[in-house]
C-alpha cells in the first residue's frame, strides 16, 4: 500500500500501536518497538487491548440489540480490524449506519478501501475534538439522521486528549448535539498508581511527539460521564461490563485498566 503523503512511520502512532497489540498488520517497526518498551512497565497491556476490543464488540451489540440503536459515530476509531462497529451493528440491523472518525491518514486510507463497498459506512479523517466539523461533515450529514437516536462512541481514546483540551467539555458538546434517546460509550485508561500514570503519560507523549493526553483516575472518568444517565452496571473495568463468553486472556496484572461505561444522554 502506498502511504498517504506526509505520514511519518518512524514516529509511533496510537492507532498503529493498538493495531500491533491486536495482532494486526498495519503497523511499523517504530510502533512495535514502542509497544515492547511499554510492556516492560505495564505487562498487562496486550490483554488490556484485547479485552477492550471485546468490550467494544459487546457494547455495540447491546446498543443495537437491546436499545435499538441503528446509527453510530465512532470517535477515534483507530485502524479497522475484525468485527468492526459496522459489522457488529449490521448483523443485528442490516441497515445500521456508522461513521468512523480518526485523524490518522493511514486509518482513512485503509478504512476507505475496506468500506468502499458498504454504502452505510464512512471514514472521516478529522480530529475527534473538532465537534463542529464532524457534525457538519458530508459523511455525517449523509448517513446520520438526527431525528433518530444515535450512539456516540469514545472507546479508549480520551487518554489521547490533554487536560488543556478539556475532554469533559468534548463529551458535553457531543451530548448536546444528540437527539432524545441517544447513548454514549465512554472509557479510558486509568491507574491507581501515580508512578504508572506519570510514566505512561510521559513515555507516550515523547514517543508520539505530543499526540497524547494522560492516564487518568477513575474520578476523572466519572466527571466525563456527567452528561449521562449510566445504565447497569455503571462505571466498571470494561471486561466486567455485561461479560459474555469472550475467548480473551484475562488481565493478570492490574497496574492499569480500561475503565468506563454506557449511558443515555440527559435531556
Amino acid at each position: 500500500m502506498d502511504l498517504p503523503y506526509g505520514v511519518d512511520v518512524n514516529t509511533p502512532s496510537v492507532a498503529r500501536m493498538y493495531d500491533s497489540l491486536l495482532g494486526g498488520q498495519d503497523n511499523y517497526p517504530a510502533d512495535r518497538a514502542a509497544c515492547e518498551a511499554l510492556l516492560e512497565h505495564v505487562p498487562s497491556m496486550r490483554e488490556l487491548a484485547l479485552n477492550n476490543r471485546q468490550f467494544l464488540r459487546r457494547v455495540v451489540h447491546t446498543l443495537a440489540a437491546d436499545y435499538g440503536i441503528r446509527q453510530f459515530i465512532d470517535h477515534g476509531s483507530g485502524l479497522p480490524t475484525q468485527d468492526n462497529v459496522h459489522e457488529v451493528a449490521q448483523r443485528v440491523h442490516p441497515g445500521s449506519r456508522v461513521v468512523y472518525i480518526d485523524n490518522d491518514p493511514i486509518v482513512r486510507r485503509i478504512g476507505g478501501i475496506l468500506l468502499e463497498r458498504n454504502t452505510n459506512t464512512a471514514v472521516l479523517e478529522e480530529d475527534m475534538r473538532e465537534t463542529e466539523k464532524i457534525f457538519s461533515s458530508e459523511p455525517v450529514r449523509r448517513l446520520i439522521d438526527f431525528r433518530e437516536p444515535i450512539a456516540a462512541l469514545f472507546v479508549s481514546v480520551l487518554h489521547c486528549i490533554p487536560d488543556s483540551d478539556r475532554p469533559a467539555d468534548l463529551i458535553a458538546r457531543v451530548a448536546d448535539r444528540l437527539p432524545a434517546g441517544s447513548m454514549m460509550v465512554v472509557c479510558q485508561l486509568v491507574s491507581d498508581s501515580p508512578r504508572i500514570r506519570d510514566f505512561v503519560t510521559t513515555f507516550m507523549a515523547e514517543q508520539t511527539r505530543g499526540h497524547w493526553g494522560r492516564v487518568r483516575e477513575k474520578s476523572d472518568v466519572a466527571d466525563f460521564c456527567a452528561p449521562l444517565d449510566l445504565v447497569e452496571p455503571g462505571l466498571v473495568e470494561v471486561s466486567t461490563w455485561r461479560p459474555g463468553n469472550d475467548d480473551v486472556p484475562a488481565q493478570l496484572t492490574w497496574e492499569w485498566e480500561e475503565y468506563g461505561g454506557v449511558g443515555f444522554v440527559k435531556i
